[in-house]
C-alpha cells in the first residue's frame, strides 16, 4: 500500500508536534528538527518565534501579500513584515501555538516556509528585473520556479552537512550576486550560442571567499544533471562533524580546486545518466541590444523607474526602509496592483511585485503611463521610490536574532550612502546575513574587552560586489559601535577627495594600500577612560554592551544528522535505482541497491553509538550481528541483500530484482524503527520510502521472507 505525502500531511504532522512539545510530550531536541524544517525559527525572545516565508526570485502575489498580512493582524505582536537580502519575507514575534495556523494560513495562498531554514536548499535568489531588463538572454523566473519545486522535499536535500544558496541571473551582469553562492547559474552566450555559466563554492560568513567558476558553458539540457552534481558532492564530502566548517567553500578550501572538480565530475557522470531524458524549463533566448546593454550595466534592481524591454511597460521600485512593511501597506500595495489590472489591454502583462536583494520592492510590468498614478498611490501608504543615500541594508541583530552582538537596524539612523548613493550594509555579527563583505562599505557587529570593559565594536569592510567584475571587500579596522557613523563620512569624504576621475566606489576601495584605512581611521579606535563609558553602550541601549549566551545558532547533534542524512541519502538512491532499472541498466541499479543497504546499515549502528571502523559489507554485517540484539533479523536481511546482489551481477535477473528492491524498501522501514528505539531523539520518518505507513508487522516480515 503505498500513498502520496502531501502538504496538508506536512502540516498536520507539525501541528500536531507543537502540541505534543507543548504538552511535555516530546522532547525540544527533537521538536527543534521538525520546527526548523518548517522555516519556524526561535528568537532571542522566549516563547515567540520567527516564520520566514520563501519567494523563489522574490516574487509574490497581491493575494500573498494579503495573506501576510492576515497573519500579521492575527497571530504577531509585532506589525511589521521584513523583507530580507534572501528574497524572503520575515514574520517575527509568534508564540509558538499560533505557528501551526500562520503555517495553514500561507499555504492557503501558495506560500510556505519549509526549508526556510536549516540544512537544506535555502530560498532562491534571482536578478529582480527577470523577464523584463533590456540586457537579459533569458527569463530566468520559470527556471527558478522549477528548480525550488523540484528540490524542495527531496531526498537529497533534507539533510544537508549545511545550508546550500543558490541564484538565477539572466545575463553576463550578474544581478544576483552568484559570486558568494554555493552554486550560481548564470545565462551567458557564447560563439554564438546560448547556455549557463555555473559558478560554485561561493560564500560569506565566517572566512568569506569567491567562487570558482566550475562550468564556462552548458547548454540547457545538461543543466539539471550540474546543479544535482554539486548537490550530491555537498552532502557526500562537506564536514558533518564541525558545523562551522560544513559549508562548500570550506570543502573548496580542504580539497583544493583540481580535486574538487574531480569529484564534482564523477558525480555529474552519474546525474547525466539519470537525467539524460530530463530538462529544466528554458525561456525564450534573446539578442541582446547593444545600445540598451551600454546604457543598463550591471545595477541590480533599479533604483528609479525603468524602461522594461517591452513597449510601454515600466519597473517601479518602492523603497521600504530596512526591508519593513506594515499590515496597511501590505494591503494597499495589494490593493492598488488588484485595481491596476481592469486598465490593461489584453496584450499587456498584470503588474507582478518582487522583493529584492537590497530589501526594497519592485511592481513589475507597470502602464509607463500610470507611473505617476502608482507613485501617488504609494506616497498615500508613507512609502516613496528609493532615495539618494538611502540604501542601507540590515539585519535584525539584537532585535530579534539569538546569533545578534549589536543592534544592527539602531545604527542606521545615523549612516548615509551620501551623494553616490553607495551601498551601506549592517549586521549584527560576523555571519553577514546583511551581506556587508559585498557592499561599498559594510560593518559587522563585535565585541571586544579593553581594559576590562566590554565594548560594541564594528568591523568595517569596503568596496565589496557579488556581481559581475566585483570581489569581495577589503576587510579594515573595527571601530568601537558609536564612532562607526563618523568613520563612514570620513571615508566618503576621502573617496571624494581622492578618486581619479570617473572611478567607481569599489574600484577606489580595491587599490588602496593594505593599511589605508586602518591609518584612516586609526584615532576613531582609541578607547580612554573618559569615553569609554559613553561606548560602552550600543544604539538605543541604556544599559551597557553585554553579550548574551542564547546557545548560539541552532543545530542538530551530530548522531541524528548522520542518521538522518544516510536515509536521505539513501532514500535518493532509491529513486536513482527507480531510473536505472527502468533504463535497463542493471549494474547501476545494483550499485544504488548496495548503496542503500550499506547506508541503512551504518544508520543503525550510528543510532547505537557504535564505531564504524570499514564500510566493507563482510565488517558491517559482522558488527550489525554482534549489536542487533533482538533485532537479528535485521543485521540477517543486510547479509542476505548483499549476497544476492553479488549473484544478481553474475547472472541479472529482472524478477529477482525487484523482488529484491521491495523487500530492501520494507527493510529500511524496520531499520528506522529500530534506530528511533534506540534513540528517542531521532526522527528520520520524513526520509523513508513509501512502501505503506499501515503496513503490519507480519506483512513486513512476509515481504522480507519472500
Amino acid at each position: 500500500m503505498t500513498r502520496e505525502w502531501t502538504e496538508i500531511d506536512e502540516l498536520k504532522q507539525y501541528r500536531q508536534a507543537v502540541q505534543q512539545v507543548l504538552a511535555g510530550d516530546m522532547d525540544e531536541t527533537r521538536f527543534q528538527a521538525i520546527r526548523l524544517q518548517q522555516g519556524v525559527y526561535g528568537q532571542r525572545q522566549e516563547g515567540v518565534n520567527m516564520v520566514r516565508v520563501k519567494l523563489p526570485g522574490g516574487r509574490v502575489s497581491a493575494n500573498q501579500l494579503c495573506a501576510i498580512a492576515d497573519v500579521l493582524e492575527d497571530y504577531s505582536e509585532l506589525d511589521i513584515a521584513s523583507v530580507t537580502t534572501r528574497q524572503d519575507i520575515q514574520l517575527h514575534s509568534i508564540p509558538l501555538a499560533d505557528t501551526p495556523a500562520v503555517l495553514e494560513r500561507l499555504a492557503e495562498d501558495g506560500l510556505t516556509s519549509r526549508e526556510a531554514c536549516g540544512n537544506t536548499v535555502r530560498n532562491i535568489t534571482a536578478c529582480p528585473l527577470a523577464g523584463v531588463c533590456p540586457c537579459e538572454h533569458s527569463d530566468v523566473q520559470p527556471l527558478v520556479d522549477a528548480v525550488a519545486q523540484r528540490f524542495l522535499r527531496h531526498p537529497l536535500t533534507q539533510h544537508l552537512p549545511r545550508k546550500f544558496k543558490m541564484s538565477f541571473s539572466g545575463c553576463e551582469a550578474d544581478c544576483a550576486q552568484g559570486l558568494f553562492h554555493d552554486l550560481a547559474v548564470i545565462a551567458v552566450q557564447r560563439n554564438g550560442q546560448f547556455g549557463y555559466k555555473v559558478l560554485a563554492a561561493g560564500g560569506l560568513g565566517h572566512k568569506p571567499r569567491p567562487a570558482i567558476t566550475l562550468e564556462e558553458f552548458v547548454s540547457p539540457a545538461e543543466l539539471l544533471p550540474v546543479i544535482e552534481a554539486v548537490l550530491a558532492l555537498h552532502h557526500r564530502y562537506s564536514d558533518r562533524k564541525r558545523r562551522a566548517r560544513a559549508r562548500m567553500k570550506f570543502l573548496l578550501e580542504k580539497l583544493g580546486e583540481e580535486t574538487f572538480v574531480q569529484k564534482y565530475q564523477l558525480e555529474l557522470q552519474r546525474t547525466r545518466q539519470v537525467y539524460s531524458e530530463d530538462a529544466l524549463p528554458v525561456s525564450q533566448w534573446l539578442e541582446v541590444n547593444a545600445q540598451a546593454k551600454e546604457k543598463i550595466s550591471a545595477t541590480g534592481a533599479p533604483r528609479a523607474p525603468l524602461q522594461q524591454r517591452q513597449p510601454g511597460l515600466s519597473v517601479f521600485p518602492v523603497s521600504l526602509p530596512l526591508g519593513d512593511l506594515k499590515v496597511h501597506q501590505l494591503r494597499g500595495i495589494a490593493k492598488m496592483v488588484v485595481q491596476l489590472r481592469p486598465e490593461l489591454s489584453k496584450s499587456n502583462p498584470p503588474v507582478q511585485m518582487r522583493v529584492t536583494q537590497d530589501q526594497n520592492l519592485m511592481l513589475l510590468n507597470v502602464p509607463s503611463g500610470k507611473i505617476a498614478h502608482v507613485e501617488n498611490s504609494v506616497r498615500a501608504l508613507g512609502l516613496a521610490t528609493p532615495m539618494t543615500g538611502d540604501d542601507v541594508v540590515a539585519c535584525p541583530g539584537t532585535w530579534t536574532c539569538r546569533l545578534g552582538i549589536t543592534a544592527s537596524r539602531l545604527v542606521c539612523n545615523e549612516l548615509s550612502g551620501g551623494d553616490g548613493d553607495l551601498r551601506i550594509r549592517v549586521s549584527g555579527c560576523h555571519n553577514g546575513c546583511a551581506q556587508p563583505y559585498v557592499g561599498d562599505i559594510g560593518l559587522h557587529g563585535e565585541g571586544r574587552r579593553i581594559n576590562g570593559k566590554l565594548i560594541p565594536h564594528y568591523r568595517l569592510h569596503f568596496g565589496g560586489d557579488g556581481r559581475n567584475g566585483g570581489e569581495i571587500a577589503v576587510r579594515g579596522p573595527e571601530v568601537p559601535v558609536k564612532m562607526a557613523p563618523a568613520a563612514v563620512k570620513r571615508v566618503k569624504r576621502e573617496y571624494q577627495r581622492t578618486r581619479l576621475e570617473g572611478e567607481g566606489f569599489g574600484h577606489w576601495a580595491q587599490r588602496q594600500e593594505q593599511d589605508y584605512f586602518h591609518r584612516l581611521l586609526q584615532d576613531l579606535a582609541l578607547i580612554t577612560e573618559t569615553n569609554s563609558e559613553w561606548l560602552a553602550k550600543d544604539y538605543g541601549e541604556a544599559e551597557d554592551f553585554r553579550v548574551l549566551s542564547l546557545g548560539g545558532g541552532e543545530c542538530m547533534g551530530a548522531k541524528l544528522d548522520t542518521v538522518s542524512a544516510n536515509f536521505s541519502e539513501a532514500a535518493h538512491e532509491r529513486e536513482y535505482r527507480r531510473v536505472f532499472q527502468l533504463a535497463k541498466k542493471p549494474e547501476q541499479a545494483l550499485d544504488c541497491a548496495e548503496a542503500i543497504s550499506r547506508l541503512v546499515a551504518q544508520a543503525l549502528l550510528f543510532a547505537k553509538g557504535e564505531k564504524i571502523v570499514s564500510n566493507d559489507e563482510n565488517s558491517l554485517a559482522e558488527t550489525l550481528i554482534r549489536h542487533s540484539g533482538e533485532q537479528a533479523h535485521i543485521a540477517e536481511s543486510f547479509t542476505v541483500f548483499m549476497k544476492e546482489m553479488e549473484n544478481l551481477r553474475d547472472v541479472f535477473d529482472e524478477e529477482r530484482f525487484e523482488r529484491l528492491a521491495k523487500a530492501q524498501d520494507v527493510w529500511t522501514v524496520l531499520v528506522a524503527q529500530a534506530c528511533e528505539n534506540a534513540d528517542r531523539q531521532l526522527n528520520v520518518q520524513s526520509s523513508l520510502p513509501a512502501v505503506g505507513p499501515l503496513m503490519s508487522d507480519v506483512e513486513k516480515e512476509a515481504q522480507l521472507s519472500a
